[in-house]
């Protein structure tokens, strides 16, 4: 059967949950990607049984699953050179005095925190609606104390780069391992600005915390095509380790190229960028490509929606892109097809 069809909420969090799940009914979805926003899930109110139990009976009652919990923001603090940003992202009890250790040490104890969450609301699934096709997952970010050194101008130490990769796995070898003891898996959306944004800085992110086994990626080829990587070769490179994967199209080269890869400091959707996120089946992913690979390494997980294309009406995009996704998303042969030849077959 075809995976299940989600959308990540992160980009609806004005909305309330209890508006949002009925919309995203009618636009054609099966389940949500939950953000721990205060909108969709509160996480200080996690305690509260009957907080989450009303989180799955909003679910129910518009016959909406949920495979994954996402905690980005927090997740980007944890490795994070910590400045006046973080503060627009982050609660206020997160937040603190602002002190950037504190703040580090603070997001790490909340990703911890959300392991537990997580493993609490899904055992909650109420018994009508499918059980998970993988284990219990939060997707998310991790920050990257080294992605100031990007572009290696003065020149950067091999020296510093190494310690950009000890302090990520200092700080979250502690976070997976709580996670491992829950039962749960981290999947890393490999983003520019993370530890891993490439094929190459992914491996030496599995390197460095020993291939830990509940560290993984929420696979997004928007954040691979435009930098000229191999979107497709990924799911092969690291076939075990696809947890989550994103839905969501970028296109590149279609501007005036006034500003590059990098993006000039322009905003999205100004017309002099190489680059722009883009709604499903409007920009350049080649989708039948991954959707043949997720197939052949087995890949079972949701198909989540990530929705962002600034040039578009939301409802409208997001409800094409959930027929875009069925259009394209096929199960995978269980037989050989020439098997029919056989005459033992026949």
């Amino acid at each position: 059967m075809a995976r299940p069809l989600t959308i990540f909420t992160g980009q609806w969090a004005d909305m309330k949950l209890e508006d949002l799940a009925p919309l995203a009914k009618k636009m054609g979805y099966e389940g949500l990607e939950i953000a721990l926003t205060a909108n969709h899930f509160d996480i200080t109110k996690a305690d509260d049984e009957a907080y989450l139990k009303g989180r799955w009976d909003i679910l129910e009652k518009n016959g909406l699953n949920c495979y994954a919990l996402s905690n980005h923001l927090v997740g980007q603090c944890v490795c994070d050179n910590i400045d006046v940003r973080h503060k627009a992202i982050l609660q206020d009890y997160l937040w603190g005095d602002g002190d950037p250790e504190g703040v580090r040490q603070r997001a790490a104890e909340e990703m911890k925190k959300t392991a537990r969450v997580c493993k609490k609301f899904m055992s909650m699934r109420p018994k009508s609606l499918a059980a998970s096709p993988i284990p219990p997952t939060v997707t998310g970010f991790t920050g990257s104390s080294i992605w100031q050194y990007l572009y290696s101008f003065p020149p950067v130490t091999k020296g510093m780069i190494e310690a950009g990769f000890e302090d990520f796995a200092a700080r979250w070898t502690p976070i997976l391992d709580v996670f491992d003891q829950e039962g749960v898996n981290f999947a890393l959306e490999v983003h520019p600005t993370e530890i891993a944004f490439d094929i190459a800085s992914a491996q030496r992110a599995l390197a460095a915390i020993k291939n830990h086994k509940r560290f993984g990626f929420n696979y997004d080829p928007s954040h691979f095509g435009y930098q000229g990587v191999d979107y497709v070769l990924f799911i092969r490179k690291f076939a075990d380790r696809i947890f989550h994967a994103h839905m969501k199209d970028v296109w590149w080269g279609h501007g005036t190229r006034e500003a590059g890869v990098f993006g000039g400091h322009t905003d999205f959707i100004d017309p002099r960028r190489f680059w722009d996120f883009r709604s499903i089946g409007h920009g350049d992913i080649n989708f039948e490509e991954i959707i043949v690979a997720l197939n052949d390494i087995g890949y079972s997980g949701p198909l989540s929606v990530e929705w962002e294309d600034g040039r578009m009406d939301r409802v409208y995009g997001a409800t094409e892109a959930a027929q875009k996704v069925r259009s394209f998303d096929f199960p995978r042969s269980e037989i050989a097809f020439d098997s029919a030849f056989d005459t033992a077959n026949q």
